[in-house]
């Protein structure tokens, strides 16, 4: 009963012993759940298996809320909680506050599941703990922005005003949940990607993948321009207000120089270097998808200008979202978790392989939207290649969050 109670103690206590363990390890375990739940809605929608489920929100909304909102934010904050003090020698993150906001978001995260199944009301309750979680943690990394003596704090700014614009995302899906309106679900989906999403990740990169390729290849010139930072941002920006403004032909105006910065940055990045170290050409080859997504984008809105025809359908959203968000969480998340266990800098063969795996999950999602005739198959196929990747990534790692670390450091 001793070693029980023991075991229990260090496993509760190795898993708050640092603010990525606890997050980490939720946003893995809703990775699984959220594309388990996906898969099973696809396959009952599509007469493939089951039957069709009626939801108390409707699944595309739902999970569109569940990849936004709720899976992609515990490894942002897990990253940020560690980042930020580094950045600015800022003070560090206290436990309680980055448990609490594990705490407040996953059990938000299971209440809107149990939602679905039941009733909105509850869904709408888990909102709320979830907007909770997001406040608790939007205070915290404010404050340490706002106290630390870091004379730059340009990269910490960006990604708080997207913190902030991911919170009111939020809070617009739960007026939808509430009221039904419309415009509500615009904003919360516009806010959601092109507010906070996409400059949270390009802001990281930004910052991180010159930082890291200069540590490990030789002679690496490190090319950071800020000013195509804030012409990129100012892009995405007008993207999303076109998008809720609904004027979708005139996106190509943003879309075509953000794609021009994004694949300039790959290459002054030394994208085919990269591939020297594994755990560097991750990082790259998650970025080259963002130049890829936009300029899908670009050329989907000119045609759509031209002709009023639609062409790619959702082809641009998932080279986006599979291919740069999910390909960038799983690289950052990896070299994270390896960094802070006491493990060496270098990826494996396994996990190198289900980053591939993820690239073809893109792909074949891409490839839906090309080609309608094979769509509801590709669907629930690239639904399961991406399942099958992360999940087994999720087995690898999960477990380093609950213990203790391989050099003995505390952390």
């Amino acid at each position: 009963m001793e070693n029980q109670i023991n075991s229990s103690l260090n496993f509760r206590d190795y898993l708050s012993a640092a603010p990525h363990r606890s997050l980490f390890l939720a946003g893995a375990l809703q990775g699984v759940l959220t594309v388990l739940w996906w898969i099973f809605d696809l396959t009952g929608r599509y007469g493939i298996a089951g039957s069709v489920t009626n939801w108390s929100v409707a699944p595309t909304w739902a999970h569109a809320f569940l990849m936004v909102y709720g899976f992609f934010p515990f490894f942002i904050f897990g990253f940020l909680f560690t980042t930020y003090p580094n950045w600015m020698n800022g003070d560090k993150v206290k436990p309680q506050e980055y448990v609490a906001t594990c705490v407040l978001m996953a059990g938000g995260v299971v209440l809107f599941y149990a939602g679905l199944l039941t009733h909105k009301a509850i869904s709408i309750t888990g909102v709320e703990l979830m907007l909770t979680g997001w406040g608790i943690a939007l205070y915290v990394l404010l404050r340490i922005l706002l106290t630390a003596p870091a004379e730059d704090k340009r990269h910490a700014r960006v990604t708080s005003v997207a913190l902030v614009m991911g919170w009111l995302g939020m809070l617009a899906y739960l007026v939808w949940l509430v009221t039904g309106a419309a415009l509500a679900l615009d904003c919360a989906r516009a806010a959601g990607l092109w507010f906070f999403l996409l400059p949270i990740v390009l802001t990281v990169s930004h910052r991180m993948i010159p930082f890291f390729s200069s540590r490990v290849l030789e002679n690496y010139e490190m090319v950071r321009p800020f000013w195509m930072l804030w012409l990129m941002l100012a892009c995405i920006a007008a993207h999303g207000l076109l998008q809720c403004l609904e004027l979708t032909a005139y996106q190509w105006l943003a879309d075509f120089p953000l794609a021009g910065c994004a694949l300039y940055l790959s290459y002054r990045w030394q994208l085919q270097r990269s591939f020297q170290v594994s755990l560097l050409a991750v990082l790259h080859i998650s970025f080259a998808w963002f130049g890829v997504a936009m300029v899908l984008y670009a050329v989907q809105s000119l045609v759509y200008f031209a002709s009023g025809s639609f062409i790619l359908g959702l082809a641009p959203l998932h080279a986006l979202g599979i291919g740069f968000f999910s390909g960038m969480i799983l690289a950052m998340a990896s070299r994270v978790t390896l960094g802070h266990s006491g493990r060496p800098l270098e990826l494996d063969r396994f996990t190198w392989l289900l980053f591939l795996g993820f690239q073809a999950t893109a792909v074949i999602r891409i490839l839906a939207d090309l080609i309608p005739a094979i769509a509801p198959m590709f669907y629930v196929l690239a639904a399961l290649v991406w399942l099958t990747c992360f999940g087994l990534w999720a087995v690898k790692f999960a477990p380093i969050y609950w213990r203790a670390r391989v050099d003995g450091k505390v952390g």
